[in-house]
């Protein structure tokens, strides 16, 4: 892959040959081979630049102005977006190649690599090793709470159970005593309803 940078060699503009020499010299800092290309005195490098610079990067006269950099045909950026991924130490992420080992912007794709890993690998135990502590669904709960209280019903019958026979017991005997008191009730009036066919016999006798 060759990174191609627009130039123009001839500007009159103070700030648009600043530029240039800042892109440029950034490279060769970091050893990135590229190519220049100048589109003040060749036509084609002006036409092909202007017509790959994606639309939404041009400025509002359509016409964009150099340095402007892309890795083969594919655009990168203006010095702008490249001043801004040099502060950011995202430099060779902004030209499409790999960081060398040991760059700055290498280690801090390794701590990328490794949080996003640590992540999946967190999400991986937790749907291989589900929690044990799993929550009981309520239904399940009120299943098991009902299952205890008829246990435990189960366990009052008998107390419950005895009562009742006490109770009847109880009953039993009472209707005993009531029955009694009914027959001696009876036995007395006998004895009267006895004697007063006694008394009535005694006048008819003595009147014989």
């Amino acid at each position: 892959m060759v990174i191609k940078v627009f130039l123009a060699s001839s500007s009159g503009s103070t700030a648009i040959k600043k530029k240039q020499q800042d892109v440029v010299g950034f490279l060769e800092a970091l050893k990135v081979d590229y190519t220049q290309l100048d589109i003040a005195c060749n036509e084609e490098n002006r036409m092909w630049m202007r017509q790959n610079v994606p639309e939404e990067k041009k400025p509002a006269n359509g016409i964009p102005l150099p340095p402007q950099i892309f890795n083969e045909n594919g655009y990168c950026g203006d010095y702008e977006t490249f001043f801004d991924a040099k502060e950011d130490n995202m430099v060779y992420a902004f030209l499409g190649l790999p960081p060398p080992p040991g760059s700055k912007e290498a280690e801090l794709a390794d701590e990328e690599h490794v949080v996003e890993n640590g992540t999946h690998a967190e999400e991986t135990n937790a749907e291989e090793n589900p929690d044990d502590s799993i929550e009981v669904p309520v239904e399940e709960r009120n299943g098991n709470d009902e299952a205890t209280e008829g246990e435990t019903v189960g366990d009052e019958a008998p107390a419950e159970e005895d009562q009742a026979v006490e109770e009847t017991d109880e009953v039993t005997e009472d209707t005993a005593q009531a029955e009694e008191e009914e027959e001696q009730e009876e036995e007395e009036l006998r004895q009267l309803e006895e004697e007063e066919e006694a008394e009535v016999q005694e006048p008819e006798g003595a009147s014989r």
